[in-house]
Order: structure tokens, then C-alpha cells, then sequence
């Protein structure tokens, strides 16, 4: 099978050779393995997988013997099923100088993150992977930081093919799943039937002790009919038949797992009256199709929820632009009492990009005076506009483009 290079790569190798040991985290079935043992061809790195139950059974009850079976420099696979094996790993960190030692992989869990903080704080670095962004189904890169610009834009635009309403939805539907991406309408079916069924049923429920599969799938399918929204735990209690604080705790297990990414409500302590709500996201547009039955992408693109998908998409698109870019980014959205919002903030280095997502083609250009209220606030405002289906970068005045959403 063809692989398909990941952006995560570059930031992967540059902590290997900082830190001793290295966790990749993310959903299940995004290519974590795939890309560890992909990087590791050419070097002589043993390979053990915490799905293995034998490996598992010997990783639980004797790390020390474990490690004299399986010795450094290792991949431990879906690590967060041997919780037994972080003390081990610091006392073999702090023994040696040698960088890179441990790759691991585990799908984000809340109990495991907190464990492996506590115990490798200081040894361990730590990254995201999600599923294929738009540009690595494509096989794209972009050898510039965004930073919104219109020099950047421009930079980038002979790069990349026109901008297409058909490619932008395929990808939308399909999603970015590495399986999912030569699968015909059928075979996408299945495969999002049996990874609902095999990951999000059996690990997340388990892991979040929950019982009644049927209500948490019904749960899932209220939180797909709201992509896009600010969350509302009383509509999706409503929905599955369950109590507010269940809904809030089976949310936070879909985010813990990978599954749903919540944008948080920018905040600060000149501008009063904001909401304090975040917006619901999934950090894969194909499963959230499957859950609200667009059976094709045509459907998807000339329905009701087109807009919302296609937010959803631009949004997950800068969140995996960002977790991979050399320099960090915050991405809040804007919105106070008088229902005034703005999409999305990029803050990064104390400068804030407004961004507002259009699907069309030719978005109304006076959607950009809203952000004079950061001037107003005295905030530092960036390079910012409109993400939108055009074709070309147009500037609209000096510091806001008409922005392609296949530049980002």
C-alpha cells in the first residue's frame, strides 16, 4: 500500500532528537504506527504492539523483565493499555544520555495523559496526529509558515491546484482516515460501521465505563447534527435520553479519544460580556457524514448542513496546520452578547488573524468590518480575511485577503 507522507514527520524527528522518549498521540486508525515504523526503516528499532496480549500480560506484570525482552530503541504501540510501563521507561531515561530512545503511540485518553505527565514530565515530548489533512491525501506541502499574509498566500498559490467545490466536498465526505481513502461509496460504509463498532465502542466505552452502547451511539449521531454549533448539553441529554452531566461526560471522552475537538470562546478582560460556550467540531469530517447518513458526497454538498461541514472542514484543516507548523498557534472564536461573531482567531506571538468561512465563492467583502472591534479593544490585529471557495487570492483591503480554503 502506497504511504502517504504525513506533516507531523519533520516535528516527530526534531523532538526524537530532543527528548528520550516521544508520544504520538491521537484517534485510533489515523496512522500513528504507520508513520513510527515508516521513520524507523532504516534504523534497527524493535517493534511491540500493547494490543499483543502476551506482550501486554509481561508489560503488566514485570516491566523490568519486559524491557530485557524488548530493548530500547523501541516502538511501543497503543502504550496508554500498559500504564505499568512509565515508571520503568523514567528510571531508563534518567540512566542514559542517548535521545530518541522510546517512540510510542497511544490513543488519548485522559487517565493516560495525566499518568505519563506526571511520570516522564521533563523526558518526554509530546505530539498530535491526526487524520490526513486535505494536502497530505493530496500529497501537497507547503514550504512556508502560514501566516495569512497575502505575500504568503501568494507564495503558496502556485503550488496547489484550483480550487474545486467537487474535490473540497470528496474530501469533506470521505474524510481523512488513511483506510477510508481508496474506498468506493460501499466499502467507506463498512468502514466507518465497523470503526464505530470496533474503536469507539469497545475502547471509549469501555474506557469510559459505559454500558448502554445504544443511547452513547445515539449521543454521537445528536453531537453530528450539531457540527459546527455552539454545544448544547441539553439538546444532546434530549436526544440520547440521558442527564446533562452524562452528556458532558461522554463528550469529554469523544474529545479525550480524538473524536470531537471543541474551539474554545476567546476570552479576555477588555472585552466583557462573551460567551463562555465552545463550538462542536469533528476532527474527521468523512465519520461525521457517515453518523448524519450522507451517503454521497453530492447529497453532502447540496444539503441543508453543507455550510456547517465545510467549517468544520477549514477549522480541523488550520487545528492540523498548527499542531504540525514550528511555531504554535491558539484558535479561539469570537462571540459576545449581541450574537456579534467572527469564526475563528489565530493568535499567535500576542497577534490575533480573524478569519471568517464562507462556502461560497464570492463571500460579501463587508463581512471584514467586524473586525475593527480588536482595533477598538486595543488588540493587535494580523494579516486576516475570508476563507472561502474562490479560485484566487484577492486582497480586499490591506490586511484581509479573499483566501482559497485549498491554501491552508
Amino acid at each position: 500500500m502506497k504511504y502517504f507522507k504525513r506533516a507531523l514527520e519533520r516535528k516527530f524527528l526534531h523532538m526524537s532528537s530532543f527528548f528520550k522518549a516521544v508520544l504520538v498521540t491521537g484517534a485510533r486508525q489515523v496512522g500513528k504506527t504507520t508513520m513510527l515504523k515508516h521513520l524507523a526503516a532504516e534504523q534497527n528499532r524493535t517493534y511491540v504492539s500493547m494490543d499483543h496480549t502476551m506482550a501486554r500480560t509481561l508489560a503488566k506484570s514485570d516491566p523490568v523483565l519486559f524491557f530485557q525482552t524488548y530493548k530500547p530503541p523501541i516502538i511501543i504501540d497503543e502504550i496508554q493499555k500498559a500504564p505499568e510501563l512509565f515508571e520503568q521507561i523514567k528510571i531508563m531515561c534518567d540512566e542514559t544520555e542517548e535521545r530518541g530512545l522510546f517512540w510510542l503511540t497511544g490513543s488519548q485518553q485522559y487517565k493516560m495523559m495525566k499518568n505519563i505527565r506526571d511520570t516522564l514530565a521533563g523526558r518526554i515530548g509530546i505530539m498530535e496526529l491526526y487524520s490526513f489533512s486535505k494536502n497530505e491525501a493530496e500529497g501537497l506541502a507547503f514550504p512556508n509558515e502560514m501566516d495569512f499574509s497575502l505575500s504568503c498566500l501568494l507564495a503558496r498559490q502556485p503550488l496547489a491546484p484550483k480550487n474545486d467545490i467537487f474535490r473540497v466536498f470528496e474530501y469533506i465526505w470521505r474524510g481523512g482516515m488513511p483506510d477510508a481513502q481508496c474506498a468506493d461509496a460501499e466499502q467507506r460504509q463498512e468502514y466507518f460501521n465497523s470503526y464505530i463498532g470496533t474503536y469507539i465502542m469497545r475502547d471509549i466505552a469501555e474506557e469510559g465505563g459505559i454500558t448502554d452502547t445504544v443511547r452513547f451511539y445515539k449521543f454521537m449521531k445528536a453531537c453530528a447534527a450539531l457540527v459546527a454549533e455552539q454545544v448544547n448539553y441539553k439538546t444532546l441529554a434530549e436526544a440520547a435520553e440521558i442527564s446533562q452531566p452524562t452528556a458532558k461526560e461522554w463528550m469529554r471522552l469523544l474529545q479525550g479519544s480524538g473524536i470531537i475537538y471543541l474551539l474554545q470562546p476567546y476570552a479576555n478582560n477588555e472585552l466583557k460580556r462573551l460567551t463562555k460556550t465552545p463550538k462542536l467540531y469533528f476532527c474527521d469530517t468523512g465519520l461525521c457524514a457517515y453518523l448524519s447518513m450522507w451517503l454521497t458526497r453530492d447529497t453532502l454538498m447540496s444539503g441543508a448542513a453543507s455550510g456547517h461541514y465545510f467549517e468544520n472542514h477549514v477549522v480541523i484543516e488550520l487545528l492540523k496546520n498548527f499542531a504540525y507548523a514550528p511555531s504554535k498557534a491558539n484558535l479561539t472564536y469570537y462571540r459576545d452578547s449581541n450574537a456579534k461573531e467572527i469564526d475563528i482567531f489565530v493568535e499567535e506571538n500576542g497577534i490575533i488573524h480573524p478569519l471568517e468561512i464562507k462556502k461560497s465563492a464570492s463571500p460579501d467583502r463587508r463581512e471584514v468590518k467586524k473586525y475593527e472591534l480588536l482595533d477598538k479593544a486595543k488588540l493587535k490585529r494580523g494579516s486576516g480575511g475570508i476563507v472561502c471557495m474562490c479560485e484566487e487570492v484577492i486582497p480586499i483591503d490591506a490586511r484581509n485577503c479573499f483566501i482559497p480554503c485549498n491554501l491552508i
